[in-house]
């Protein structure tokens, strides 16, 4: 390219150094070199005006060669030829990846919907017309909220948080449950993916329908069993002495058993039923205080030292007894696993975000890896402790549904050791002026 430039420069410098030669011998050299300039303009006007009829011929064709030109004119015919050689070969290539991108997605099972940072429809696969009855080209550009109207997608949608999924009845068929899962990427487009987990509903319901109506069949034998074991008891000193010990154990694990169908029937309850709308202003300092006098109590014979830091302004909105409950688990956990003569607190601070309870204890910790699965149905850190101190498994499972039915969080902090710490983050939403507050104890 600088040779041909050179070369252009050279060119231009001898054209007018002949001009300036051919005005001094005829005595006139402004005009020829005038004129000599006008005719360079016209060769380079029509060079230009070459290239625009070359351009425009070329919009939405196969590229035609260029035109032939000397010197400058044909170095820019080429590179231009060969740019839009290149251009067209990735816009090919780009095409080329977008069709088969559409052509796997068209395959799916799932749909796969693309939307626009307005919030409309820009692409979807046949998936989604019977999954949610889009209509193409109909739906296009159309936005998805006043094509999807639930009012648990649109808050969803809007909300911007997608960190867990959406389940949904189909719009189309409402015997079909989807699941709704949206990424965000780009200026503000987003990606939604939307699959049919009926099979998985249908099973995850029918567990659910199976643990409730084994526990709550089991309820009764196992009271009667404990009934007549605890009356045997009663009169153990007409009982002879080989029997005493057999029949102590057996109302132990009895009574271990009405625990476990009890939470089995919690938890039951708590995934099955909706959470209630009629929900009151619960203090939290009276919460807290009844909760710490009975775990007092319960534990008095271990001489572990309870505290409790809580302003009396502290109020949330949500119901009393789930509350007391979840509470109430961590607080007799800390205490059951924590040594004769430990401490456990209870704190409520304000955060940026929300409300935090923590419940703290300086007992033996848990190892890190034990920590994602501790709110697990039966997951057990240590099975022959867990025997010892006569636990369930279900109270970490009942605090998680708890804490989910009132939009809170379960954070677990522990170190060996050196004791654990479970903290609820309750958000800001929660909070209550106490305008609603619920003068009735739970039924703990």
């Amino acid at each position: 390219m600088f040779s041909d430039w050179y070369s252009a420069l050279r060119r231009l410098l001898l054209i007018f150094s002949a001009l300036l030669l051919a005005g001094w011998l005829i005595g006139q050299p402004a005009l020829v070199v005038l004129v000599g300039t006008l005719i360079y303009l016209v060769y380079h006007l029509l060079q230009l005006r070459r290239l625009y009829n070359w351009l425009k011929r070329n919009e939405g064709a196969q590229p035609s060669p260029p035109p032939e030109g000397r010197g400058i004119w044909g170095y820019v015919f080429d590179a231009m030829y060969l740019l839009q050689r290149r251009e067209r070969e990735a816009l090919l290539e780009q095409k080329s990846i977008i069709d088969k991108a559409q052509e796997s997605t068209s395959a799916l099972e799932m749909a796969v919907i693309m939307i626009s940072g307005k919030g409309s429809l820009v692409w979807w696969n046949p998936a989604a017309n019977r999954l949610l009855g889009l209509q193409s080209p109909k739906d296009r550009h159309q936005p998805v909220t006043n094509l999807i109207r639930e009012p648990q997608f649109i808050e969803y949608f809007n909300r911007g948080l997608y960190k867990n999924p959406l389940k949904l009845n189909s719009p189309v068929k409402p015997s079909v449950m989807l699941e709704f899962q949206i990424t965000s990427f780009g200026e503000g487009e987003r990606l939604m993916l939307v699959r049919d987990i009926s099979q998985l509903h249908r099973l995850e319901m029918m567990r659910k329908d199976f643990v409730g109506n084994v526990s709550h069949e089991l309820r009764t034998p196992i009271t009667v069993i404990t009934g007549y074991l605890e009356t045997m008891l009663d009169d153990r000193d007409n009982l002879p002495k080989r029997w005493v010990r057999p029949i102590e154990q057996m109302a132990q694990q009895s009574h271990r058993m009405e625990n476990i169908i009890r939470d089995l029937l919690t938890l039951s309850q708590l995934e099955t039923r909706s959470a209630s709308k009629q929900q009151s202003a619960i203090n939290l300092l009276s919460l807290l205080r009844d909760i710490k006098q009975d775990a007092e109590q319960v534990f008095a014979e271990k001489g572990q030292t309870f505290s409790l830091n809580c302003d009396d302004e502290h109020y949330l909105r949500g119901n009393l007894n789930e509350l007391y409950s979840a509470v109430s688990n961590l607080v007799l956990n800390a205490a059951k696993y924590t040594q004769p003569g430990g401490q456990i607190s209870l704190t409520v601070v304000m955060g940026e975000r929300g409300l935090d309870v923590s419940v703290a204890d300086d007992g033996p910790g848990i190892a890190p890896h034990h920590i994602p699965r501790l709110t697990e149905r039966f997951y057990r850190v240590d099975e022959s402790r867990s025997t010892d101190t006569g636990g369930t498994g279900l109270g970490l499972a009942i605090v998680k549904h708890v804490l989910a039915r009132h939009d809170a969080t379960l954070e677990i902090k522990s170190q060996v050791g050196k004791g654990s710490q479970f903290i609820c983050h309750f958000p800001i939403e929660r909070l209550s002026n106490g305008s609603e507050q619920n003068p009735e104890k739970p039924q703990g």
